[in-house]
């Protein structure tokens, strides 16, 4: 057998044969009907044949996103045991169509973990609805099965709430945001602004679902509420005090207080949040919480003697408990940030260890379902290089070869790359920082078996030309700065 053609993230096994299964305009699919659409959108066929049939088994060993694929003179014939084993065997196909030409193989293929994702923090800068459809896309071309939609911060509210209308009206906008770097503390004074409708919402969970990715929502609390607190006032420590929508990156010290009437304002936002967002998992942050404002405050300190906390620290677990057991009554389960392992992870939250590979250990040994997002190997707002061609970023230096050597524990939910988007105002700077690093961060989430740096490289280089074909302003190996005509 012949070296295979570059799939990535690579398949379990693919063994290929000379010759070649050609693709018409005329060219039928049989499918389940969901499915039959998806291969005739992605392959752009529309023929009444059958050559190429997909079909649901009975087979446990493909578990429920595995699948097997034969293209052969006869056509293409696809096996999985579940849908969304048919939806990856579709884009493994999408890899392999050239010229409208498939090469005979045989694939046997499916994931070492049930959670590849990838973050996009939509709140510092409010990027345009049709990329979130075109990210989706790039997703699924990758086998990324989750989108975390960073949704809310202090610097932007972007979920249309029916029932506080002031979190878009107010909240989802800003005089100004950080000019350079935030360490040089400088602001401009361009308006910034936008959210996104519960409809447009519905919309873009349904068109990710006929693509095998679902969306985790994500409202932060009880930190990185300014935005929110800029709209409704009587939520923060100083309810006399109007905030703006804050323009610089970084933390707030402005947190949600802790009265009964403000916990049940952001149970009412979970309630309309889950109603647009079908997912299991919803998140809830937890996640850098001063708590300087708690401190000098009469009613938190009464609310530290009536729960027995003995830090104003620890009343962050204490929100966290009250709305995942609010979003458990929904039948659905929280999702938090790491700094709960030291405050109190609700009962059946999954933690999001984003702190450090030792933070990952330690999360899993204290018996919690974790998502691995360990900041050194998969923080992609990082830059790539330590040129000085590099675009701005956060900091740090997340080389790609660093990504695909992350070996995350077997006993973890999956890995999670994260596009905050302080440094990344345009859909162009988030596609140069994603990739190619959240192509190789897809085949340490799917791919068995060992690593191979070098053949990862070698199909790499050979996966590039399909995201030209797509326009995707990836950063060139070897090269540092963006190309203008992208950016």
């Amino acid at each position: 057998m012949r070296r295979g053609p570059s799939i990535i993230p690579r398949p379990e096994t693919m063994e290929v044969r000379d010759g070649h299964f050609v693709i018409g305009a005329d060219t039928g699919v049989s499918a389940p009907p969901d499915i039959a659409d998806l291969v005739r959108e992605t392959l752009a066929i529309a023929g009444s044949g059958n050559e190429i049939r997909l079909s649901l088994v009975n087979d446990v060993h493909l578990g429920t996103e595995g699948y097997r694929l034969r293209v052969a003179e006869d056509g293409v014939e696809v096996q999985a045991a579940a849908l969304p084993g048919l939806r990856w065997a579709v884009q493994t196909l999408r890899q392999l169509a050239e010229s409208n030409r498939l090469p005979y193989v045989e694939v046997v293929d499916r994931p070492r973990h049930g959670w590849r994702g990838s973050l996009l923090d939509v709140a510092r800068w409010c990027h345009p609805l049709p990329f979130l459809y075109r990210y989706v896309d790039l997703l699924a071309f990758h086998k990324l099965n989750t989108l975390h939609l960073h949704l809310t911060d202090d610097q932007g509210w972007r979920f249309e709430v029916h029932r506080y209308p002031r979190l878009t009206e107010v909240g989802g906008f800003r005089d100004g945001s950080s000019v350079g770097h935030a360490s040089e503390g400088r602001t401009d004074h361009v308006p910034h602004g936008g959210f996104y409708t519960q409809r447009e919402l519905r919309d873009l969970v349904a068109y990710a679902a006929h693509r095998g990715v679902r969306i985790m929502p994500e409202v932060d609390a009880p930190g990185h509420m300014q935005a929110a607190i800029a709209a409704y006032p009587r939520l923060g420590n100083a309810p006399n005090e109007t905030l703006p929508v804050r323009r610089q990156w970084g933390i707030s010290q402005h947190v949600l207080n802790v009265a009964d009437e403000t916990v049940a304002f952001v149970r009412d936002v979970l309630d309309e949040l889950t109603d647009v967002f079908p997912f299991e998992h919803v998140h809830i942050g937890g996640d850098e919480v001063p708590s300087d404002e708690w401190s000098v405050n009469s009613v938190a300190r009464q609310r530290m003697s009536a729960e027995n906390l003995t830090s104003p620290g620890q009343l962050s677990g204490w929100w966290s408990a009250r709305l995942a057991a609010h979003l458990a009554e929904h039948g659905r389960r929280a999702a938090v940030w790491d700094e709960l392992l030291e405050f109190g992870i609700p009962d059946g939250a999954s933690v999001f260890a984003w702190q450090g590979v030792d933070r990952v250990d330690l999360a899993v040994r204290g018996g919690h379902q974790v998502v691995a997002a360990p900041y050194e190997y998969t923080y992609l707002d990082w830059a790539e290089s330590d040129s000085p061609d590099e675009p701005l970023a956060i900091g740090g230096v997340l080389p790609l070869s660093k990504v695909y050597s992350y070996q995350p524990p077997e006993s973890v939910l999956g890995v999670q790359g994260q596009l905050w988007s302080e440094y990344l105002p345009t859909p162009k700077l988030v596609e140069w920082r994603a990739f190619p690093r959240l192509a190789a961060l897809a085949e340490v989430g799917w791919s068995r078996g060992e690593r191979d740096p070098a053949d990862f490289h070698r199909r790499l280089g050979e996966h590039l030309p399909r995201l030209d074909q797509l326009n995707v302003a990836y950063n060139p190996l070897g090269k540092a700065s963006p190309p203008t005509r992208r950016l």
